[in-house]
């Protein structure tokens, strides 16, 4: 790549960059107030904040959708929905970087089994490594925010299968702002159950709407403007940076320190991340210009 180019790309990726930042520090952001706001109501603050700016910025057209279009959309906010609740569970229990790392499992098997290689098996074994290693050192992990982060990842994979089902649905931003709308609605009642009265407190709204810009709409508008030059490849594998951001925000925001051994099993999880998109990138490549040699 020339120095140009490399000048061109530096843009994008530092976009992507800023995203997963924002992400990771909005969630340490949210661990640390999960004192004085139940992780269930910050889902719902997450969730409506980005709901009202999508909305607000997409206006999505609503009418003249067929059955199937409400059915798509439904399906993807319900697992924008579970994914969000299920993580903000998983790290109100485990650290957050563990937990995110775990959360990872989710989208690395969806993309290696789109692979018909056998040897991206390997890419899984490396990542399972990760989580075993997580296990022999942290033996007083939380059963249950372990099974939550790997709801979370589960919902993940559904959430990527089902946004590419929508992209081809509902234009632009129509139903991404649909979907957050559709999940803030869903997570209501329970948000209400569980924070009651604090929600009408202005301080918790503030802190709330904090978060969600943080963990959505700062991230949705970096990546919308990358993607308009960076290639998929390189974004999944930017992508896969996201366990070890998740550690370092909560270092800095919580002090929620690791082991290296720890740290090990995170970069398990990210190299086999890297691999999978490499391969599925390399996949991909072949298979839509058979006449070309790969580098």
């Amino acid at each position: 790549m020339t120095d140009r180019a490399s000048r061109a790309a530096l843009g994008p990726v530092g976009l992507v960059l800023v995203g997963i930042l924002s992400v990771q520090l909005g969630a340490a952001i949210a661990k640390g107030l999960f004192d004085v706001v139940a992780p269930t109501a910050m889902v719902w603050l997450r969730l409506a904040t980005s709901a009202l700016v999508l909305a607000a910025v997409a206006r999505p057209r609503l009418v003249g959708r067929s059955r199937d279009d409400w059915l798509v959309v439904l399906g993807f906010g319900a697992s924008l929905a579970t994914m969000n609740w299920a993580i903000y569970q998983s790290f109100s229990r485990i650290p957050l970087g563990i937990a995110v790392t775990i959360e990872f499992i989710g989208p690395l098997v969806l993309a290696v089994l789109g692979s018909r290689r056998v040897r991206d098996v390997v890419w899984v074994l490396l990542a399972a490594a990760g989580v075993v290693l997580l296990g022999f050192e942290r033996t007083d992990l939380d059963l249950v925010g372990v099974l939550c982060a790997l709801l979370a990842g589960a919902a993940w994979a559904c959430y990527i299968l089902l946004s590419a089902s929508t992209g081809r649905r509902w234009e632009g931003f129509d139903g991404l702002a649909v979907a957050s709308v559709l999940a803030a609605v869903g997570m209501t009642l329970p948000a209400l159950l569980t924070a009651g009265s604090d929600l009408r407190d202005g301080r918790v709204l503030l802190l709330g709407a904090l978060v969600g810009l943080l963990s959505s709409v700062i991230p949705y508008s970096c990546e919308l403007v990358a993607l308009r030059t960076l290639r998929p490849a390189v974004f999944g594998i930017l992508m896969s940076l996201e366990p070890a951001a998740a550690a370092l925000a909560a270092i800095v925001v919580l002090h929620e320190a690791l082991s290296p051994v720890q740290w090990l099993a995170i970069a398990c999880v990210v190299a086999a991340s890297v691999g999978a998109t490499r391969s599925g990138a390399g996949a991909a490549a072949r298979s839509d210009a058979p006449g070309t040699i790969a580098a």
